[in-house]
């Protein structure tokens, strides 16, 4: 099996370090026009099935990447975004926010820090882990996808507890792999034999010089 893990393309929300979370936001203009490019430069790469985060912005993404590919779509919301309940919307800029200290300092070294602090009508990072984890043991359980391809259509952090877990690095230890991945960005990971093997991670396909991390601490 080999598993295309994708972010979603640019929203408003991305350009102004707006907890996203699962509030439903769609692609700006150049979201679309992003994940258009990879598609169009995907074209060649097989892909047989996609599962999906129900969130339009991860939907629109794949169904862009797939163009006029007759593909199956599967929705699944154990591929939505983490859960920033209440918080979801505020900006997450340092001097820019009323965001606790605790989360600023914590969000980008290590979310799961006793330290780490989340709304309590949030999710925490462990839920989530546990949540992608579920639906990668499910995925690579299917008899059925041992020989596809499969895109994964979400999130930043979603696409991180993904990516971690395949990786076999411990989360706690570098969840965010040195980065927010950047959006339309693709990691390529292989399932042979009860084994995860990585073989790319956060591959773009437009210009790279368009990427720009709003959310840099």
């Amino acid at each position: 099996m080999r598993i295309l893990i994708l972010r979603h393309g640019e929203t408003e929300w991305n350009t102004c370090a707006r907890l996203q979370g699962q509030t439903d936001i769609p692609l700006n203009e150049n979201g679309v026009r992003l994940a258009g490019i990879t598609g169009e430069k995907m074209r060649d790469v097989p892909i047989d099935i996609c599962y999906t985060s129900p969130l339009e912005r991860a939907k629109e993404t794949a169904r862009l990447i797939l163009g006029d590919r007759h593909v199956p779509i599967i929705e699944d919301v154990r591929l939505k975004e983490i859960s920033f309940g209440s918080w979801e919307g505020i900006c997450c800029r340092r001097g820019q926010n009323e965001l606790p200290k605790d989360f600023l300092e914590n969000f980008y070294i290590n979310p799961f820090s006793p330290r780490m602090v989340m709304p309590e009508d949030g999710e925490s990072f462990r839920e989530l882990s546990e949540r992608t984890q579920d639906f990668v043991r499910d995925l690579t359980a299917d008899p059925s996808l041992q020989d596809k391809h499969v895109l994964l259509s979400c999130h930043g952090c979603s696409s991180r507890a993904l990516l971690g877990y395949m990786s076999g690095t411990p989360l706690e230890k570098d969840f965010w792999r040195g980065t927010v991945p950047p959006n339309c960005s693709v990691s390529v990971v292989d399932y042979r034999d009860g084994s995860f093997t990585v073989i790319e991670e956060d591959r773009i396909y437009y210009d790279k010089k368009e990427w720009k991390n709003h959310y840099e601490r």
